[in-house]
């Protein structure tokens, strides 16, 4: 069975990010994420979906 989450740091490297940046977005709500227990974790469906929508919000700004 595969696991389908991702830790803080994996979801850092997943997007190119360091993880203080991935800490600070969820603490501004900006990144779908969920807790179990103390631990911060992402679904990598979820973090796709997100990119998609950042993607299509982006398009939209530079089609104004």
């Amino acid at each position: 069975m595969q696991r389908r989450t991702l830790t803080v740091k994996e979801t850092a490297d997943y997007l190119g990010l360091c993880e203080d940046t991935i800490y600070n977005m969820v603490r501004e709500k900006q990144i779908p994420h969920f807790r179990s227990r103390r631990r911060i974790l992402f679904t990598v469906e979820a973090i796709d979906s997100w990119i998609r929508d950042q993607e299509d919000k982006a398009m939209r700004m530079e089609a104004m």
